[in-house]
């Protein structure tokens, strides 16, 4: 059940955010020719009131296609319904609905935890400290260490519980760079006990691990529909907040932090571990994908809402558009780079998968 519900988190993530860009669309009154999840080859499709809905093979994204993007359409380029020949503020609006609707999702989201799960009210420790990543060719990963782990001693001494069991953890790593620690680990009901030797960085021992402690939160029913709001509005700047950071530290230091990023596969995988943690997991899992997708897609790229949007600013500042053979580079140049990264994210989260590593033997 934990991976179906990713599959369909993500589906509902790629619906919403084309249906932002199809709404603005339509009730425009530009006309729309498709509305499209995933790429290549369609696995169902509909024809209704002149818009084909598809379903497609490949999950990796979604569009709404416009009759200039089909060059063998009968209609007359000269139409004012199409898109093309609308205003700059209402084309711009179309290229920016994607981005709003996975934020305003993001938002519905956390009041929606508010409502079905309850407001945060405490934690529950149950003892050690949780994994909840690993990031690869680190030290956790080479020891073995896997998302779910408990780790419940260091160097034949229990851990403890709650934060002052993580702190202990952190400190121990930081101050053995280059030495071996001694970690227990309970895993699926069994104790491990493997050698971990953190890296060391400027003299400051790293294991590459996110770490959290191990219980439960609890939750309390909202007092009135203010406290939910209050709530959400709080969980989605923090999300944001986080987010913003995060890309701008993967953008300005590339080189360490690339290693970090993850694809479609790995997304799936975190995702599917969420039901265990409560429900709570799976309203913060949309959320946090949510806008991630919207930050990602208002990024200045090609193939993005981001890169149409500079093209659609660079019209508006020489009053004509781009001549169609450098937009049609950029786009093309675009696409490369989307499908060549995608098919490397998805190799690389494939291959750092528990699932197949068990498989395999290993």
């Amino acid at each position: 059940m934990g991976v179906l519900s990713a599959l369909l988190i993500l589906a509902l993530l790629v619906v919403v955010h084309e249906a932002g860009h199809f709404l603005a669309a339509v009730c425009q009154g530009i006309r729309v020719t498709s509305f499209n999840v995933g790429f290549g080859p369609a696995l169902l499709q509909k024809q209704r009131n002149g818009v084909l809905y598809a379903l497609r093979l490949i999950p990796l994204g979604g569009f709404v296609a416009f009759p200039e993007d089909e060059p063998d359409n009968d209609i007359d380029p000269r139409d004012p319904d199409l898109l093309k020949n609308r205003p700059l503020s209402q084309r711009g609006l179309v290229i920016a609905a994607g981005v709003i609707a996975n934020v305003i999702l993001a938002w519905v989201v956390l009041v929606g935890q508010g409502l079905v799960v309850g407001i945060p009210s405490g934690f529950s420790a149950t003892g050690g400290v949780l994994v909840t990543g690993v990031q690869p060719q680190q030290a956790a990963a080479r020891a073995g260490l896997e998302p779910g782990d408990t780790l419940i001693g260091l160097n034949g001494q229990p851990l403890g519980g709650g934060s002052t069991a993580v702190q202990t953890l952190v400190d121990a790593v930081k101050s053995s760079p280059s030495q071996e620690l001694q970690v227990e680990i309970k895993r699926q009901g069994e104790t491990l006990s493997v050698p971990m030797i953190p890296a060391d960085l400027g003299g400051s021992g790293r294991i590459g691990a996110q770490l959290q402690p191990a219980g439960v939160e609890n939750f309390r029913r909202p007092a009135n529909p203010l406290e939910v709001i209050s709530r959400a509005n709080r969980d989605f700047a923090a999300i944001w907040t986080r987010t913003i950071d995060g890309f701008w530290t993967l953008i300005t230091n590339f080189g360490e932090t690339a290693s970090q990023v993850s694809g479609p596969v790995k997304i799936v995988e975190m995702g599917a571990r969420l039901p265990e943690q409560g429900g709570s997991s799976l309203f913060l899992f949309t959320a946090l994908i949510s806008i991630n997708l919207a930050v990602l897609n208002a990024l200045p790229l090609p193939m993005l809402d981001g890169g149409q949007f500079v093209l659609l600013l660079i019209e508006g500042l020489r009053g004509r558009p781009l001549p169609e053979r450098i937009q049609m580079a950029f786009m093309q140049s675009g696409l490369v780079l989307l499908l060549g990264l995608s098919a490397v994210l998805i190799v690389k989260d494939t291959s750092q998968l528990s699932l197949v590593r068990q498989l395999m033997g290993n």
